[in-house]
């Protein structure tokens, strides 16, 4: 019986596939540490703005987050500890069934994984990484291994099939004791790995499958994926109105500095004493007042559907601008009465 791996070199030495997908999740990994992403750990605030799997935010159009999810980490660890797996079990398998296949796999697997993470914590979680993909190239690496076992040394088999196994089982195992491991995404990416092995099946020694099994696994795939889709959970809230109102949030914070720093002005002319009251009451209405009331207005116009993140901010702020508005109009009103009683020059 011939080795394992001399008859994968046999059909083909390179996995170029396999080292351009782990560059190009480091080159993001990367550009996301640029980017204002943590090195140990990233915020979902980040995560989000780099294309992670969120329910209100993939939703809400933004579909491709089932895939760009697939080549973002949340730290180095979770990046290295991938990197690895894939390396690992990617070399084979891309040896195994052939560059466009394996392409096939780890895409179908990544995806699959990340609507399965959807449908079961779509809103309760920001989810991202290359583990969905990277269970499911194991998914077809067993499945591979296990119809060629006639043809591999008893040992090789033992050492490949069961090792690859216990990994898969061991880390899935893990994903249900400790938090904040998407379990999900692993469990939908290694079933899909196996499914999508069988469809694209390829042997060495072993009897090719007849193609009412591939046929029978891409039907099995294509239901699963339409059940899946059509129990996605209802996102809690429009992701474009949180976008919405956190772009005013920030416009509004802006717009407050530049209202304080004419406050401050118009306070330094006061005490020049070049100024009217009536004329200190008209710029406290046009540089305070009405800028504050535009503010309002421009908030009070804003989705505030309870449900999102940033709505008790908004109403805070809403509260704010009232006040700060009230104050200025309160304050002109007395500089012109004051003007009423001071006799002209």
């Amino acid at each position: 019986m011939q080795s394992l791996h001399v008859m994968l070199k046999q059909r083909t030495s390179k996995v170029w596939v396999t080292k351009l997908l782990i560059a190009t999740n480091v080159l993001v990994f990367l550009a996301m540490i640029v980017g204002g992403a943590g090195i140990w750990h990233s915020p979902n605030n980040v995560q989000l703005a780099w294309g992670a799997n969120f329910g209100p935010a993939t939703q809400d159009g933004e579909w491709w987050r089932l895939g760009s999810a697939m080549f973002l980490h949340f730290g180095v660890v979770h990046l290295v500890f991938n990197l690895w797996a894939l390396w690992d079990a990617g070399q084979l398998v891309e040896r195994m069934y052939g560059h466009v296949r394996f392409v096939g796999i780890y895409f179908m697997s990544g995806l699959a994984g990340n609507l399965v993470s959807l449908v079961i914590q779509g809103n309760s979680a920001v989810s991202g990484g290359a583990s969905g993909a990277v269970f499911g190239i194991y998914g077809a690496l067993l499945t591979f291994l296990w119809r060629e076992r006639k043809s591999l040394a008893p040992h090789e088999f033992r050492w490949l099939f069961w090792g690859a196994l216990a990994f898969a089982s061991i880390t899935i195992a893990l994903g249900f004791i400790i938090p904040g491991i998407d379990n999900s995404a692993h469990i939908g990416g290694f079933v899909t790995g196996i499914l999508a092995s069988v469809m694209f099946a390829q042997s060495i020694t072993a009897r090719v499958l007849p193609k009412k099994i591939a046929l029978a696994s891409a039907c099995i795939m294509i239901a699963s994926i339409m059940m899946l889709i059509s129990n996605i959970p209802a996102p809690k809230y429009r992701w474009s109105d949180e976008m919405l109102i956190r772009k005013e949030i920030d416009e509004f914070l802006q717009q407050d500095q530049a209202i304080n720093r004419s406050w401050l002005e118009i306070m330094h002319e006061s005490k020049q004493g070049s100024s009217t009251f009536d004329g200190l009451a008209g710029e406290i209405d046009s540089a305070i007042g009405d800028r504050y009331e535009e503010s309002f207005e421009k908030l009070s116009q804003l989705p505030l559907d309870p449900a999102l993140p940033s709505a008790s901010k908004v109403e805070d702020l809403l509260e704010y601008a009232q006040h700060r508005k009230d104050e200025s109009r309160q304050l002109a009103e007395k500089l012109r009465n004051q003007s009423l009683l001071v006799p002209p020059q």
